[in-house]
């Protein structure tokens, strides 16, 4: 849903950029409270994962195909505010170094890409585990609907934009129409996808998952008849090993993502996206322009020079992990160290039986 230079009239996109940059800058104090020494760096990492999966089109109808927004990954997996930046690294990256969404268009696809899909998903998450027993199934069930939800609310967004600004004369009800539709198709495969990086990293690293902390009650004991709390356990000799664990789910995500971005990456569906079908269909492209960074050497994610297209776009794709994960945890380390006395970290870790 990368929206590129020309779709929607200047004084339009230079009003989205005004309200993603407030919003960036509230997430920028938020993710104070929610970063501390272990869950900066993956912050860093799921913006690199973001960006990996997103290399991977799947097919979803004839000729078109749809891709991970990620902004529901992100806010269940390190918060909302964490989620909005880590979004906002990845649309960057792939702005400058791709030529991917318009560098004009840029606080557009922040706020539809990167604000909308967080805020929607992580406010529908919380709504269902008021409402779903306090399980590790509850949290994998309910990001799945939140995922699946978010991408849609992107696309309405997305066409309420296009209403306001958009620079050809297209009925506002076929575009809507023809978003919805593509992108409720977009959105199962998005709500699969984060099912299952959710599931699989609460499995091992529950209290690394920002959406599981603090939904279990304490452990009780009856005494005499009556049911009290019961001492919680020392936490120190445990420390160490929590430490490997940590690096091992890090190191082992990085892989990953390299993985998808280096080699699976050139399997992924070669049909336009939910956006550019529906512009091509509806002629929302007519006024498209040519990007900034075309004559970059990493543009349409290929090396230039490299003819070999399998080599290429592997290399493009293991150069913008790399670039993302770098990025990502270089402004997370600066936010964590940026906290202040008022804005102590989340500490609410308490998930084990989850």
């Amino acid at each position: 849903m990368h929206v590129p230079d020309g779709f929607i009239n200047a004084p339009v996109s230079a009003a989205a950029g005004v309200v993603a940059a407030g919003a960036v800058a509230v997430s920028l104090r938020g993710a104070r409270r929610e970063l501390d020494e272990r869950t900066a760096p993956l912050a860093g990492l799921v913006a690199a994962f973001i960006f990996a999966v997103q290399m991977l089109n799947f097919p979803v109808a004839a000729g078109t195909s749809g891709h991970l927004l990620g902004g529901a990954l992100a806010a269940i997996l390190v918060g909302p505010y964490t989620g909005v930046l880590c979004v906002t690294v990845v649309l960057l990256m792939q702005g400058i170094l791709f030529a991917d969404g318009g560098l004009t268009a840029l606080g557009v696809n922040v706020l539809d890409m990167g604000i909308t899909t967080t805020v929607v998903a992580y406010a529908l998450f919380r709504g269902l585990l008021g409402v779903l027993p306090k399980t590790r199934r509850s949290v994998t069930a309910a990001s799945f609907v939140a995922a699946l939800v978010s991408v849609p609310a992107a696309a309405g967004v997305f066409t309420l934009i296009y209403w306001i600004g958009g620079t050809t004369d297209i009925p506002i009800g076929k575009v809507f129409t023809a978003m919805a539709g593509v992108h409720v198709l977009i959105g199962i495969g998005e709500a699969v996808i984060t099912a299952l990086t959710v599931g699989a990293v609460i499995a091992v690293r529950p209290d690394l998952v920002h959406g599981a902390r603090g939904l279990t009650s304490s452990l009780k004991l009856r005494i005499d008849g009556e049911l009290v709390d019961a001492p919680a356990p020392a936490a120190a000799p445990a420390a160490p090993a929590a430490a490997r664990s940590h690096r091992k789910i890090w190191a082992a995500g990085l892989v990953t993502a390299l993985v998808l971005a280096g080699f699976v990456s050139y399997y992924a569906s070669s049909n336009p996206d939910g956006l550019e079908k529906v512009a091509a269909d509806q002629g929302i492209d007519k006024k498209t322009e040519e990007h900034a960074a075309k004559d970059s050497p990493l543009a349409d994610y290929g090396v230039k020079d490299v003819s070999d297209a399998r080599i290429s776009g592997g290399l493009a794709g293991v150069i913008g992990v790399a670039a993302t994960v770098v990025v990502g945890s270089g402004v997370f380390y600066v936010v964590r160290r940026r906290r202040t006395p008022d804005a102590p970290a989340d500490t609410t870790h308490d998930t084990e039986s989850v």
